[in-house]
């Protein structure tokens, strides 16, 4: 069991296409990244992984058919090593998740029952390729609940409260709650009603990753013998679709509205005074963000479209294996560009800098 076995089993070079989900999923609720968006960077990469030995163990027997070159059926990585790491993985996923809060717990318990529900049961049913797009979505909705729940978890309690604490899970019971767990200000039955804004503010963000996994991950069920282009072509439809919702803005007032006019004690009017026709020193930064989302938004459409037209030209398995890769190579770009979107241009720009580094290994070690 060499580095390169596990590197091939662990599929490395696909790796750098989970930070940004939990930096998409900061971005969507309105914060900055900190220390839960670390705790939840750290949980998905496990949970991935484990997703990744996992799903070879299960496909031994139809890999050594299809696929003998790789680790398990080739004899470079044990079965049982294999499935010891994807639960060890699955373990530290939800411990790092447990960290930041119990409702990032809760989410992260919700996607790794959803790996492994789809890597021992519904991959090659008509679910396989939604239970996909669940597992990409609820892994950009931890970054959302996790950033500020740690803060959440130890905050403290408000005088007059008593032992109310405002770290309930975000929907009912789960992992980590107790019965009789208190409940936080002005909440319903434990619910962290910031932990449930989180939520609802990155839920279009995680629909529209999880559209894009749902499209590639429909293609992949081709790879192995190809022969489809309606796969290729349905996943260019969303592409497209995709690339012009990322180009609509999430949050924002539109440049023409004025503000609500208000009236302070006695009546007076405090609405501010109209300025002078001279440019807000706003519009540039908004300029430079339309500009810097529309960059990121062309770079996923161009990494995902051009792959799968070629396989929807010719769908042999060399090519849609290429669209597959192509499409897994543009999650980057369409998580910098969503969260471009809500105006985080700063950790868009970050989310971009994995790119080099998941094209270099991907000449080492294929991602699919």
């Amino acid at each position: 069991m060499t580095a390169r076995a596990w590197a091939e089993l662990l599929r490395v070079s696909a790796l750098f296409t989970v930070p940004g989900d939990a930096l998409a999923g900061a971005a969507a609720s309105g914060r900055r990244p900190d220390r839960g968006t670390v705790l939840a960077v750290g949980a998905s990469l496990c949970l991935y992984e484990a997703g990744m030995a996992l799903n070879d163990w299960a496909d031994r027997e139809e890999d050594a058919v299809d696929r003998p070159h790789r680790p398990i059926p080739s004899g470079r990585i044990a079965p049982a090593a294999a499935l010891a790491a994807a639960g060890a993985l699955t373990a530290a996923g939800l411990g790092l998740a447990g960290r930041a809060g119990r409702p990032a717990l809760a989410v992260a318990t919700g996607l790794a029952a959803t790996v492994w529900a789809y890597d021992l049961r519904l991959k090659h049913t008509p679910a396989g390729p939604a239970a996909m797009a669940a597992a990409r979505g609820l892994d950009l909705l931890l970054g959302a609940t996790a950033t500020g729940g740690a803060g959440r978890t130890a905050g403290a309690v408000a005088p007059g409260v008593g032992a109310g604490t405002g770290a309930g899970v975000g929907a009912g019971p789960g992992p980590g709650s107790a019965g009789g767990s208190a409940t936080a200000p002005g909440s319903a039955s434990g619910t962290d009603p910031v932990a449930r804004g989180s939520v609802l503010g990155a839920l279009p963000a995680a629909g529209l990753l999880g559209a894009h996994t749902y499209a590639v991950t429909a293609v992949s069920r081709h790879e192995a013998h190809g022969g489809s282009t309606t796969a290729p072509l349905a996943a260019l439809a969303a592409v497209a679709a995709l690339g012009a919702a990322a180009l609509h803005t999430r949050q924002g007032r539109r440049e023409d509205q004025q503000p609500a006019r208000h009236t302070g004690f006695g009546g007076q009017d405090e609405s501010p005074r109209p300025r002078s026709p001279h440019r807000s020193p706003a519009i540039p930064a908004r300029t430079a963000s339309g500009l810097v989302r529309t960059a990121l938004t062309g770079s996923y459409v161009r990494t995902a479209a051009v792959p799968l037209l070629h396989a929807a030209l010719n769908p042999s398995p060399p090519l849609t294996q290429r669209a597959v890769g192509g499409g897994i190579r543009a999650v980057i770009p369409l998580q910098a560009a969503l969260a471009a979107r809500t105006g985080a241009v700063g950790t868009a720009l970050a989310v971009m800098g994995l790119v080099p580094i998941a094209r270099t290994l991907a000449r080492k070690v294929s991602p699919t």
